[in-house]
C-alpha cells in the first residue's frame, strides 16, 4: 500500500529531527571549540536555546580573553533569559557587564539582567526579597542610561514593582486591623502604627485612602475597649484620624463606615464633657 503525503512528511520530518539530535550529541561530546560555536551560534539563531545553552557553557571559558569571548557571553546570557531561566540570565549578564563594561552590548545586558530579576519578583502577598534586588537593578539601569530606548519598559517595570511593594506593606496593616476587630488591643496598636509607617514610605500611594480608613478602623476598636484612664485620650485619637480621612478624601468611599464609627466615638466622648 503506498503512503500518503502526510506519512510521508511525517517520516521525513522524523528523519531529520533524529538526524539533527545525532549531529547535536556528537558536537556535545567533541573537543573541537570551533564546531562547538558554530553550532551553538546556529542553534541559538534557530530558537533552540536549551541546547544553545549547554554548548554555550562548555565553550565560554575557551574564549575568555579572545575577541570571540564578549559574543559568547553575550548569547550565553541570552540564551537562558530566552528559556525563561531568569536566576542564571540575571547572574550570567552581570557577569558580561563587569567583563565587557565597554562593550556595545554592555546596555541592554545591563537592561535585561534588571529584566530578568523583575520576571523573578513574586506576588505581593510573598517575600518581597527578590522585588528589592529587581528595583535596585532597575534603578542602576535607569540612573546609567536615561536616554536608553529601553527607558520607558524599565520605568513601567519599577512603578509595577514599587505598586506591590506599596500593596505589600498595605496588607500588612491592614491584617493587624481586622485581626484587632476580635482578638487583643495590641493588634489594633500594631495596625496603627504600620499604617501610619505605610504613609510615611508611600505618601502617594493608590492605597492611601484604603490605610487611613483602616487607622479609622483600628484607633476606633482601640479606643472602645480601652481601660478607663487610656480611654479619652484614644477616643480623641479616633476622631483625629476621621478627621484625617476628611481631610484627605471628603468624598471618601468609606463615607458609611466612618460615619459609624464616628456615632460610637462621639457617644463615649460625651461621658467625659459632662
Amino acid at each position: 500500500m503506498f503512503l500518503n503525503m502526510r506519512q510521508l512528511l511525517s517520516i521525513l520530518f522524523l528523519f531529520v529531527l533524529l538526524s539533527s539530535c545525532n549531529e547535536y550529541q556528537k558536537v556535545l561530546k567533541n573537543d573541537d571549540v570551533k564546531t562547538k560555536y558554530e553550532m551553538a551560534e546556529k542553534l541559538y539563531n534557530d530558537g533552540d536555546y536549551k541546547k544553545a545553552s549547554r554548548l554555550f557553557e562548555q565553550i565560554a571559558p575557551k574564549y575568555v580573553g579572545k575577541p570571540q569571548g564578549e559574543r559568547v557571553m553575550f548569547f550565553y546570557a541570552d540564551s537562558y533569559f530566552k528559556k525563561n531561566d531568569f536566576y542564571l540570565s540575571g547572574y550570567q549578564f552581570e557577569r558580561f557587564v563587569k567583563s565587557y563594561p565597554k562593550s556595545d552590548k554592555a546596555q541592554e545586558a545591563t537592561f535585561l539582567g534588571a529584566k530578568s530579576y523583575y520576571e523573578l519578583s513574586p506576588k505581593y502577598s510573598l517575600d518581597q526579597t527578590d522585588t528589592d534586588k529587581a528595583l535596585i537593578k532597575l534603578q542602576n539601569f535607569i540612573n546609567a542610561y536615561p536616554d536608553s530606548e529601553y527607558i520607558v519598559e524599565a520605568n513601567a517595570m519599577a512603578k509595577e514593582l514599587t505598586s506591590k511593594k506599596e500593596e505589600k506593606a498595605f496588607e500588612i496593616g491592614k491584617q493587624f486591623a481586622k485581626l484587632g476587630e476580635f482578638y487583643t488591643l495590641d493588634y489594633n496598636v500594631s495596625a496603627i502604627a504600620s499604617l501610619n509607617n505605610f504613609i510615611s514610605d508611600y505618601p502617594g500611594s493608590i492605597f492611601k485612602e484604603d490605610a487611613l480608613f483602616e487607622i479609622v478602623r483600628a484607633s476606633t476598636n482601640l479606643a472602645l475597649n480601652s481601660t478607663e484612664n487610656r480611654k479619652q485620650e484614644r477616643l480623641q485619637e479616633a476622631q483625629d484620624a476621621y478627621s484625617n480621612l476628611k481631610k484627605y478624601f471628603p468624598e471618601t468611599k468609606y463615607q458609611k463606615k466612618t460615619d459609624a464609627f464616628l456615632g460610637k466615638i462621639e457617644k463615649q466622648l460625651q461621658n467625659y464633657s459632662k
